[in-house]
This record gives C-alpha cells, sequence and structure tokens, in this order.
C-alpha cells in the first residue's frame, strides 16, 4: 500500500501484528489489518497520484493475536504435506510444530515458545478452538493450511440461532476550499439464519439487481465488465436500498 507518498510492504509473517483500532458505526471497536495489494485499485478507481491509499480486512478485537499464533507456528503453510495426518489428533498436530520436551504438556511448550500467557485471551481462544484436543483430524495427506481449515470449518459452522454480520467502511480525506474533511461511509448488514446469511445477500441480491437490469435494457453496456462505471453502479444502488444494503456517510472537519 502507499501511505503519504511512501510504498509500504508488510510480510505476512508481520501482517496480523499491523493492525489498526478502527469503529464502524455503533457496532464498537474493530481491527484492521492489509489485505493483499492497494495499489492495483488506483487505476481502477481512477486514483494515479493518491498519496495514501489502503485496503484492510476487519475484524474484533483479538483475533489478529489468535491467527497470529498459527502464522508464527507455521501452521498456515499450504507447501507441503504432513505424514500420516488422517490417523493424528489435533493435540498431536500442534505438538509436532512445537520443540520437543517429555515433561511439559503441549499448552505449556506453546506458550514458552511464543511467550504467551496461560490464563490470557489468546489462550481462551485456542482452547475454545478445539486444538489441544485429542479429537482424530481424519484427513489424509493434508498440508498444515488444510488441516487448520477442517477444524475452523467444524467449530466456525453457524449453529440454528447463529447470525453472521458484515461490516464495511470507506474512509476518504481531502482538502476543499482549503479546509481538511474526512467522509466516512460506512454498510453494516446482519443475516437472517442460516441460509439467508449477510454473505449472500450481499453477494447474491447486487448480482441478481444488475442480471433484471441488464435484461431490462437499463443497462446497456456489453461484455465482461466491472460495475464501476456510474451508468452500471447507480441503478443497482438506488434499488439496493431497498434490500436495507446502504452506506451511512459521516462528515468530519479535520482543521
Amino acid at each position: 500500500y502507499i501511505d503519504h507518498g511512501k510504498y509500504k510492504y508488510v510480510p505476512y509473517n508481520q501482517l496480523f501484528r499491523r493492525i489498526e483500532k478502527m469503529s464502524v458505526l455503533d457496532l464498537g471497536e474493530f481491527e484492521m489489518y492489509p489485505n493483499r495489494d492497494s495499489l492495483s485499485y488506483r487505476e481502477t478507481y481512477g486514483l494515479q497520484g493518491i498519496p495514501t491509499l489502503l485496503r484492510g480486512t476487519l475484524r474484533r478485537p483479538g483475533y489478529s493475536e489468535a491467527w497470529n499464533v498459527f502464522v508464527q507456528l507455521g501452521a498456515t503453510d499450504d507447501t507441503y504435506q504432513i505424514e500420516n495426518s488422517e490417523k493424528i489428533s489435533y493435540r498431536e498436530f500442534i505438538n509436532l510444530f512445537l520443540p520437543y520436551d517429555v515433561e511439559d504438556p503441549v499448552e505449556q511448550k506453546l506458550c514458552d515458545f511464543l511467550g504467551l500467557d496461560m490464563n490470557s485471551q489468546v489462550m481462551t481462544r485456542l482452547k475454545w478452538l478445539g486444538i489441544f484436543e485429542e479429537n482424530i483430524i481424519g484427513l489424509p495427506n493434508a498440508t498444515p493450511a488444510q488441516i487448520l481449515q477442517k477444524l475452523l470449518e467444524e467449530k466456525w459452522a453457524l449453529g440454528p440461532e447463529d447470525k453472521d454480520m458484515i461490516a464495511m467502511q470507506h474512509q476518504f480525506e481531502y482538502i476543499l476550499d482549503g479546509k481538511t474533511k474526512r467522509i466516512t461511509s460506512s454498510l453494516v448488514v446482519k443475516g437472517k439464519d442460516l441460509v439467508h446469511t449477510a454473505m449472500s445477500i450481499t453477494v447474491g441480491i447486487p448480482v441478481a439487481i444488475a442480471t433484471k437490469l441488464f435484461l431490462t435494457g437499463v443497462i446497456k453496456r456489453k461484455g465482461v465488465i466491472v460495475p464501476t462505471m456510474k451508468d452500471v453502479y447507480e441503478p443497482v444502488l438506488n434499488e439496493l436500498e431497498e434490500y436495507g444494503i446502504v452506506f451511512i456517510e459521516e462528515e468530519t472537519d479535520l482543521d
């Protein structure tokens, strides 16, 4: 990304330590970490010459610190396979990445290796996830990343009473008539149930609306296009408001 005219590069092993605190409407605090290559958006949105441009991912506080454990262990690696992965437990899987010690349990070895407190929130989250359980992985010829993915898909699956939520925020800082201002544009969508999730709503409905507008002749462009043209995105955004998918804008004077 670019920050005040200076290019910044964040290696993956440092990514989840480089977070910023943010607030989104009345939902409280989030943490943001850089997400892939932000510079590719300059040409797409006609922002050549812009001094600062950063695309990030929002997560609830504590996520990055816990995920960084897997990064530092090497448990997110997808380049090699774990021998006999179908026969070992998740506890044994985590132990593969830790120094040998015949006396200390896996939990203590992990704390010692990464400098964690046994009673910390990070360890509470890891225990909840089940990485210290004796459950058999049952996944043959699996990479560390595939093993971790299997556990996450099982543990993070929505339950009957669960609802998902997405939060997005754009921040624009600009100078107009000698005054520095910031516009914050925020979107929050909450799912209804296991089927009508916020993710499925915000992905599926815009595509459905665009398809309808194309078939009815409102959108006249043809071929493979991205929705960065006003005659494409404006009618789609207008109709999305009927489904409660709308950005809330706030302006702040920074002088």
